[in-house]
């Protein structure tokens, strides 16, 4: 089991941070998700580098691409869905 932080991008409230926890859970093998909007990282467990590469996938799918990463407009989009529906499910 390994765990790190990643820095990703368009990250901008508690409505993110949430969407980014819950779908990140939602992969097996993922554990504790902690997102820190200050700093725009996301921190968490993982077993297995396979499962990690599910959720850089996830996160880019979710409007929340790595720094370093192409941050296209509709990546950018996606991430006001995301923060839409996840403050909607506080």
């Amino acid at each position: 089991m390994g765990s790190t932080t990643l820095k990703i991008q368009n990250l901008k409230c508690g409505g993110c941070a949430n969407t980014i926890v819950t779908q990140l859970s939602k992969i097996e093998g993922i554990s504790d998700v902690v997102v820190t909007n200050e700093t725009c990282e996301v921190s968490l467990n993982f077993k297995s580098d396979t499962q990690l590469e599910s959720v850089t996938k996830t996160l880019s799918n979710l409007g929340y691409p790595l720094v370093g990463e192409t941050n296209t407009l509709p990546k950018k989009a996606k991430s006001f869905v995301s923060c839409a529906v996840g403050r909607l499910s506080k």
